[in-house]
């Protein structure tokens, strides 16, 4: 399993001067779900970046199981990007034969068992709904076994039905992989439902103004009574957290 040793001095998007992730630090234990909030333009997604590679990280602490992050420490990484990025010239078998090292059929056949598109390999992705996009995109970050699984907001834009289904199928996919995993979202209820820590984050230049374990048991319900009483609780708190903010005033 992974951990992570994250420790952000400051980072700057390139040719500009302005401090987007400032003292951001945190670990992230072995097989644990996080989940971050924070505003829109908080940098969220650039964090997400950063810990995938897609990102420059130079200069600040990134470890994995206390080893540089991305420094040649061999680990499977999972990526679910907020909208599906589907090569769409390739059919839904062929955009998961991409992450593959060799050609495996049986195993795209049974993922796309599991996300529910069991006889769709040979689709193109403009032939599928959003959903069912996101079913495929899914099914892409966990066809590697991904000890590390990071998603960017993968519901937004969703229909209620379309995202309350893709959650449980997020829930039970990273439960047979074991996979750590750092989950960005605007949506408290959603957070609350699947992480076992919230870091909420203010806005830019972003730093970590909140952290709160989610001592609820799971299996947990999507708006259940106690779920909606330990989010009321929070938000009575913290009234202005959402935006970025902890004032109570």
């Amino acid at each position: 399993m992974i951990e992570l040793d994250i420790a952000i001095k400051n980072k700057y998007y390139a040719n500009s001067a302005a401090v987007v992730l400032k003292d951001i630090e945190f670990t992230v234990k072995p097989g644990e779900f996080i989940a971050i909030i924070g505003p829109s333009g908080s940098g969220k997604t650039t964090l997400l970046n950063m810990l995938s590679g897609l990102e420059d990280a130079t200069g600040q602490k990134l470890l994995c199981n206390s080893k540089e992050l991305n420094g040649g420490e061999e680990y499977q990484l999972g990526y679910v990007f907020q909208q599906p990025r589907l090569m769409p010239w390739l059919t839904v078998k062929q955009n998961l034969q991409l992450v593959l090292p060799t050609a495996q059929n049986q195993k795209i056949e049974t993922l796309l068992t599991q996300v529910g598109l069991a006889g769709k390999g040979d689709y193109y992705p403009k032939q599928l709904s959003g959903g069912m996009q996101r079913r495929v995109a899914i099914a892409r970050a966990f066809a590697v076994n991904p000890e590390l699984i990071l998603l960017d907001e993968p519901f937004n834009s969703l229909d209620a039905p379309t995202a309350a289904k893709l959650r449980l199928l997020l829930v039970s996919l990273c439960k047979s992989c074991g996979s750590t995993v750092i989950f960005v979202t605007h949506d408290l209820s959603e957070a609350i439902y699947l992480a076992d820590r919230i870091i909420f984050m203010s806005n830019s230049p972003s730093s970590i103004i909140h952290q709160v374990c989610v001592d609820l048991p799971k299996p947990r319900k999507e708006s259940g009574s106690a779920e909606l009483a330990w989010q009321a609780k929070l938000m009575a708190q913290y009234p202005k957290i959402l935006s970025g903010s902890i004032a109570t005033d």
